[in-house]
């Protein structure tokens, strides 16, 4: 199932993105997340955590699909 987050702002980056929808709790566990665990951008592998998400990017991490509107 896909999941929408919508943003207000032209882009958020992917660490921003996993502490909005709560797959962390903090900052310091982004770099630690992203390389334990794999994280695809429009299918893409990412393990940056300043990648930049715009509207129509879709995410997919532990098993969900998010899409950005």
């Amino acid at each position: 199932m896909e999941k929408k987050i919508k943003i207000h702002t032209p882009y958020i980056t992917l660490g921003q993105f996993l502490k909005f929808t709560n797959i962390i709790s903090n900052g310091g566990q982004e770099k630690v997340f992203l390389l334990e665990n794999e994280v695809k951008v429009n299918s893409t592998l990412e393990s940056r955590r300043g990648r930049k998400l715009k509207i129509g990017d879709k995410v997919e991490v532990l098993g969900n699909i998010f899409e950005i509107c």
